[in-house]
């Protein structure tokens, strides 16, 4: 055995001293060494809304990525959501409308067991959705007013061709073809908005095909109608060739993602507008909300003057959704839950809004920020805190805004002549075929929409040449005639993909040149003598 002097042996002991007195003051100092995630989340569950399903979908990617967040959702209607959050089988429910006392099928009335909140999270437009085409070209910018639309979907209007829709286009030569809508076959929030509005806006043409005159979540299909399950399956008739000549209603994004056209709704200023969404920003600053903290319904939407908003940018359908969270912990809701849940909260309201409009929807304004951030503080486990609207990163306002400012809004564009109510109409397309224009047809000029891709000479310059339709996105999914999923998936709109809010890199601090040094040194303890032995035992053989 190789006997180590003592002189090195000593040195060995001074350097590994050194190295554990570092590292005990790296502790004392700066304590223990956090991971990259310090706080830790439990899984928590949701389901409810299809309208709102792409935003969740892409928010849970992103706080999965990001934050190793495990948000499950399913897409079952808001119906069905407000049902399993009754049954305390969930953690959140998503829904359009608030839970109904007197539900229009005549079930007992939807009460809650447990104390709850509505925390808004994502605004948007109900859209039309539409396969349609002359002389085997795709149409891209039908028009129809609200007068139309209730027609078509109460069996009032059943052929493209009818004088009241060639009103609506005059620079199209509609098709002599019969129209087929599509409605919702399970309960939704979706089909509650859209005959909420046609309740409050064609009362006569709406009670004369549904008696009791009120909304419903259950679409009462007749005649040529066809009946499909989830936005998704709409959506997927729609789009399928033998969708041709079909409408249906159904959030925005997924138009977009399907690569189909929205039809352009006429608006209380004279107006066919898309549900953009600047156009929905502008319309929900006419929202009034319930603002009593006491009312069953707080934060609540009454939006009849949303419908009837005189500003020209507006489009009339516009509306936003609630999730439902529970504000007291039950035998399914712990602490732990709420405290992942009020993350996940944060995120949607801040963050998650700058995806929004990619996504087909509106990002939230400021005063929706607020009243959703006091929601938060009452979801218990999350730490009675809100959001810091200075530090949000929310589109719609900046550090020092009000909530009666509302960026989209002020900045939304004024629609363009040709998309006034008139003899001439606009050639831009909508929706997922805003790059394909569609040629006049019928009489009137041509045009171009104030926004449209490439600049509104470039639009209507390709319109001119006859720029035929563009096939669908051959990514979006296929479906069967009965709404089954064939092929594909439901990929969130616009290729929209996560964009990730990590934290910044700080760069070295003391923590880490303390640990650096104290490996330093615990190495030069292990190293350094036997290498210093050798040295001097070469240097007595040379002696």
């Amino acid at each position: 055995m190789t006997r180590v002097p003592p002189a090195l042996r000593a040195l060995r002991a001074v350097a590994a001293t050194a190295a554990f007195a570092l590292l005990c003051l790296t502790a004392a100092v700066t304590g223990p060494v956090a991971p990259a995630h310090a706080e830790t989340y439990v899984p928590i569950t949701g389901t409810g809304s299809t309208w709102s399903q792409n935003a969740l979908d892409q928010w849970r990617k992103n706080v999965a990525a990001n934050y190793g967040m495990t948000v499950n959702y399913s897409g079952v209607g808001s119906s069905a959501g407000r049902r399993d959050f009754i049954a305390q089988t969930v953690d959140f429910a998503v829904s359009e409308i608030p839970f109904q006392a007197a539900p229009e099928d005549g079930s007992a009335p939807e009460a809650p067991q447990s104390p709850y909140a509505y925390m808004p999270i994502v605004a948007g437009g109900t859209a039309f959705m539409y396969n349609l085409q002359i002389n085997g070209k795709r149409v891209t910018n039908l028009r129809l007013s609200g007068e139309t639309i209730t027609k078509i979907f109460t069996g009032a209007i059943t052929n493209w061709n009818d004088p009241v829709i060639k009103a609506d286009n005059p620079g199209l030569a509609m098709p002599d073809k019969g129209i087929v809508p599509v409605v919702r076959s399970d309960g939704s929030g979706s089909t509650a908005q859209f005959t909420l509005w046609m309740s409050k806006q064609h009362q006569a043409l709406w009670s004369a095909y549904f008696p009791s005159g009120a909304l419903t979540s259950q679409y009462p299909a007749s005649g040529a109608m066809k009946a499909q399950n989830g936005s998704l399956g709409v959506a997927g008739y729609v789009s399928q060739g033998y969708g041709e000549g079909a409408i249906t209603y159904v959030e925005y994004s997924y138009a977009k993602n399907a690569g189909f056209p929205v039809a352009k709704v006429l608006n209380n200023a004279g107006y066919y507008v898309e549900p953009k969404a600047t156009s929905v920003a502008v319309a929900l600053l006419q929202a009034q909300i319930n603002e009593d903290p006491a009312s069953a319904d707080y934060l609540t939407q009454i939006l009849d003057n949303v419908y009837n908003n005189g500003d020209n940018r507006s489009y009339p359908l516009s509306s936003y959704s609630y999730m439902i969270v529970p504000t007291a912990t039950t035998p399914n809701f712990t602490d732990a839950k709420g405290s992942t849940l009020g993350a996940f909260a944060r995120y949607m309201l801040c963050e998650g809004q700058q995806q929004a409009d990619t996504l087909g929807y509106s990002p939230l304004p400021m005063n929706l920020v607020l009243a959703g951030s006091e929601q938060i503080k009452r979801i218990p486990g999350a730490g009675s805190t809100g959001v810091d609207v200075n530090a949000c990163n929310n589109p719609t306002f900046s550090p020092g805004d009000s909530p009666n400012s509302n960026a989209l809004a002020n900045t939304a564009p004024a629609p363009a002549e040709c998309d006034r109510q008139g003899p001439d109409q606009c050639v831009t397309g909508t929706g997922g075929a805003a790059e394909t224009p569609t040629e006049t047809s019928g009489t009137g000029n041509g045009g171009a929409a104030s926004d449209a891709p490439g600049g509104a000479a470039a639009a209507a310059a390709a319109a001119a040449a006859g720029s035929p339709a563009a096939a669908a996105a051959g990514s979006a999914p296929v479906y069967d005639e009965n709404g089954g999923l064939i092929s594909g998936g439901s990929a969130v709109a616009g290729a929209a993909v996560s964009s990730p809010f990590t934290l910044p890199d700080q760069g070295m601090g003391p923590q880490q040149w303390l640990m650096v040094a104290a490996g330093v040194l615990l190495v030069g303890a292990v190293v350094v003598p036997p290498l210093v032995s050798r040295r001097l035992k070469r240097a007595g053989g040379d002696a």
